[in-house]
């Protein structure tokens, strides 16, 4: 045991405090190794905090990184750069409280070298610096993550209560071997209080998957296409959303200079044609700031698939097989007509955003001409809606306000659970856009959403059921079985740690009265 002790405490103290031989008690104060300790567990628990909301926040990543790139004129994936820090911050932080605990439970001087302190505080700046541009760029990142404990916080709080109860031995152990009343008092007030919070957290839960009887699947739309798959707004990427069983196409819809609607969605800025295809090469010299820089022709010459194989967004293309990056490499830009055919061709509704000034009418006509089922056609811009009610009356109007309609098409951020299930019970049929990750399509599904719109349809079509549901009753035993297990447990290790510290003392006590008598 002896040696097992020798050795953790050789490796905590090389590479907590970073010295190989034991130290001796410092003869300075105390108190700056208990507040760098301190700071350990509040940098630890920030980097867990962050890499909570890095890995929710995930849903959006294609939007991020979409905004980055038009701010710096550079595509990479940015939220993967993020995501290996958020990473690496976190582990760091973990290993270096485990092993201040290490250094806890064997009585070890507390003393953190330079280099963890600069890198701690290091880690604090790349905290400090993500919440900001959360707050002020992304804000509605915010939503999405306290969103993500209607999925998440009954698993949180499990998991909470058994790490408060592993290390609620070292926090006994603390109190019973502080020598300083006022320390005591503060350590187990602080304990007390945490343990409480914790406990009772469920109190405060709510979830939209404590059901009994599941909703049907929300259908799938799918998002550009299935840009996972396929190079996004290309035919290629519809026919593969096809595959997936999706019920609606979604897309964006520019015209040209010559008043011939295409798909695109990067608009209105100096470098929208930039990011998924090569337009800087074919026309150099070209100013091309609006969709009306280029007639039909010549977007027919621009390559619109070589980046996505190029730059794997979503980091799917290793996936693909030789030929499928074949196909993609040479994929074009294609007219809202072709869309049209393909929709009619598979009896496939069609929902589109417009980005181009005026440019209702000519779509409205280009669709009317098509030959299209008018029935198909998911009506979401808003202008000219008074218009389009007299010029195509089998249109499908959909909305993006609750007061307007019975068919809406949200963000997910932007409505809640318990409005989705209050909605669709009152026959309202409501759409949430972008939805990729599981956990969220799991959430939705159990709300009773009747639709998403996706990136990620090739996933979420396997999707037999939610990835958790339980009957409200269920998990309030459950919640109430793990309360009272931890409290059991860490009533044995207070009344072991008290005994250890007490009846030793006292049985030496009597032993050596006995012998002097």
């Amino acid at each position: 045991m002896s040696n097992c002790k020798s050795f953790w405490g050789v490796c905590s103290r090389t590479l907590y405090s970073c010295y190989w031989k034991k130290q001796k008690e410092p003869n300075e104060s105390k108190q700056k190794p208990c507040l760098w300790f301190s700071i350990v567990i509040l940098v630890t628990v920030l980097a867990l905090i962050w890499m909570y909301i890095c890995l929710v926040s995930s849903n959006d990543q294609d939007d991020v990184n979409w905004k980055l790139f038009t701010a710096l004129h550079l595509w990479i994936n940015w939220f993967m750069v993020l995501i290996i820090l958020s990473a690496l911050l976190t582990a760091y932080c973990v290993f270096l409280l485990l092993f201040a605990l290490i250094q806890v439970f064997l009585k070890e001087p507390l003393n953190l070298h330079c280099t963890h302190k600069i890198l701690l505080l290091g880690g604090i700046v790349l905290i400090a610096a993500g919440v900001t541009g959360i707050s002020v760029v992304w804000k509605e990142d915010w939503l999405t993550v306290l969103l993500s404990l209607e999925a998440t916080a009954p698993f949180l709080q499990f998991g909470a209560v058994g790490a408060l109860t592993l290390l609620s031995k070292v926090v006994f152990q603390a109190i019973f071997t502080t020598h300083q009343k006022f320390s005591r008092c503060i350590i187990g007030t602080a304990f007390a209080l945490v343990t409480l919070l914790i406990l009772l957290w469920p109190l405060c839960i709510w979830s939209p998957c404590f059901i009994d009887k599941l909703p049907p699947k929300p259908e799938l739309i799918g998002h550009r296409g299935a840009p996972m798959l396929a190079p996004e707004n290309t035919i290629m990427s519809f026919n593969r959303s096809v595959s997936c069983g999706v019920k609606a196409f979604e897309t964006d819809v520019q015209l040209s200079e010559d008043n011939v609607p295409f798909l695109m969605h990067d608009h209105n800025n100096s470098n929208f044609l930039e990011r998924t295809t090569n337009a800087k090469e074919i026309f150099p010299n070209k100013v091309l700031n609006a969709s009306a820089s280029l007639t039909w022709a010549e977007y027919q010459r621009l390559n619109a698939g070589e980046w996505f194989v190029k730059t794997d967004p979503f980091r799917t293309v290793s996936q693909l097989s030789e030929s499928v990056k074949a196909l993609a490499r040479n994929q074009t830009i294609p007219s809202l007509r072709q869309l049209l055919q393909l929709a009619q061709e598979h009896n496939i509704s069609v929902m589109f955003d417009l980005y181009s000034p005026d440019q209702e009418h000519k779509t409205v006509e280009t669709i009317l001409d098509s030959g299209i089922d008018p029935s198909l056609v998911l009506w979401l811009p808003s202008a000219e809606r008074d218009y389009v009610r007299k010029r195509a009356p089998q249109f499908i109007q959909v909305y993006d306000n609750i007061a307007e309609g019975n068919r809406l098409n949200l963000k997910y951020s932007k409505i809640s659970t318990k409005k989705i299930r209050e909605l669709t019970k009152n026959n309202t049929r409501v759409n949430l856009w972008t939805v990729n990750e599981r956990w969220l399509f799991s959430l939705l599904w159990c709300a009773g959403a009747s639709s998403v719109t996706t990136n990620s349809c090739h996933t979420l079509k396997d999707m037999e059921q939610p990835d958790w549901t339980i009957p409200l009753k269920l998990y309030k035993i459950i919640w109430l079985c793990v309360d009272i297990g931890s409290i059991l447990i860490m009533a044995v290790l207070f009344a072991y740690q008290w005994r250890k510290d007490n009846f030793p003392r006292s049985g030496l006590t009597t032993i050596r009265r006995s012998s002097l008598g």
